[in-house]
């Protein structure tokens, strides 16, 4: 584990050490998500890590060969026409 001190400017800023920068392959620009945990522990991870941890979670509940984009769409045309059915009645 690293461990660098950093200061908070006026602005409520803290500047990210260029070890630290280069580590989580972040760039000027590029969006970082910072997760505070029940210990105080601040996280920060490139967004693009967050989504591939978000994936890995979803995907442990998902069956192999299982697309939740056809599932969604799916539910998504049977409420249709259930909705259809109940205007028509």
């Amino acid at each position: 584990m690293q461990n660098e001190v950093a200061k908070i400017d006026t602005s409520g800023r803290i500047l990210l050490p260029a070890a630290f920068r280069r580590e989580l392959n972040v760039q000027p620009g590029d969006d970082v998500l910072l997760v505070l945990g029940n210990d105080s522990v601040v996280r920060v991870l490139p967004v693009r890590a967050a989504i591939r941890e978000a994936q890995a979670v979803v995907r442990r509940y998902v069956p192999v060969g299982t697309r939740l984009s056809d599932e969604l769409i799916r539910e998504r045309r049977a409420e249709a026409v259930a909705e259809t059915d109940i205007s028509d009645a």
